[in-house]
């Protein structure tokens, strides 16, 4: 059973992880690793090289637009797709995110809660609802 009391501010606290995640994530791809040097890695791991720009700008602003709660549902959903595909780089590593490489828990898991986002709704105090999907 659904708590209609609180799952607002369930969704809330979720929204707010993961946009915490993604501005932080993708400010370590742009200010620590920088741009080239990212995307050197992606060319090392097998993606092209240019799609580190669209992907650091994408977590910049989704974390931005999560923690703002703007269309936050939509961002979610956006987002499945780029953890999942950014998840594929570890399941050569085995489970364990310890293991060298990284596994694929805590990717998996990240993807898996901004689907959770997506499903249950922008949640309470979001700045422009983004509707029913």
């Amino acid at each position: 059973m659904i708590d209609n009391r609180t799952a607002p501010y369930a969704a809330l606290l979720l929204r707010v992880a993961l946009g915490v995640m993604f501005l932080a994530h993708g400010l370590t791809k742009l200010l620590v690793f920088t741009l080239p040097g990212t995307a050197q890695f992606f060319a090392k791991i097998g993606f092209a090289g240019w799609l580190a720009y669209p992907v650091t700008f994408f977590e910049v602003g989704a974390g931005v637009l999560l923690i703002l709660g703007i269309v936050p549902r939509w961002v979610a959903a956006i987002a499945v797709v780029q953890l999942f595909v950014a998840s594929t780089v570890h399941f050569g590593n085995g489970w364990g995110f310890g293991n060298t490489g990284g596994g694929w828990e805590y990717p998996i898991f990240l993807t898996v809660a901004a689907a959770v986002l997506a499903l249950l709704g922008d949640g309470k105090f979001a700045l422009v609802k983004s509707g029913r999907a």
